[in-house]
């Protein structure tokens, strides 16, 4: 995709002249997507952490890092909000 057409694509404005979508509203969607990624993530990850620590007790401290490793994702998509 050319630069141009980038520049065009980020200018859209409805008939009543306002943006397509508000900052605040890209910024809660970005936000929101990411969580869904990270919950949609964990609900495997989850379940195979506890499956492995059933087996062997051992694997509790790795299935918990695999368990709250997709919530970076979130914490980082929050950390771009609030530096735009």
């Amino acid at each position: 995709m050319s630069l141009e057409l980038a520049s065009e694509l980020g200018s859209v404005v409805l008939q009543n002249g306002g943006p397509a979508l508000s900052p605040t509203a890209a910024a809660a969607l970005g936000v929101g997507l990411a969580a869904f990624g990270a919950g949609y993530a964990e609900r495997g990850i989850g379940a195979a952490a506890v499956g492995a620590m059933a087996e062997n007790e051992d694997l509790f401290v790795r299935g918990l890092i695999l368990t709250v490793l997709p919530e970076t994702l979130v914490i980082l998509a929050l950390v771009a909000v609030f530096l735009v």
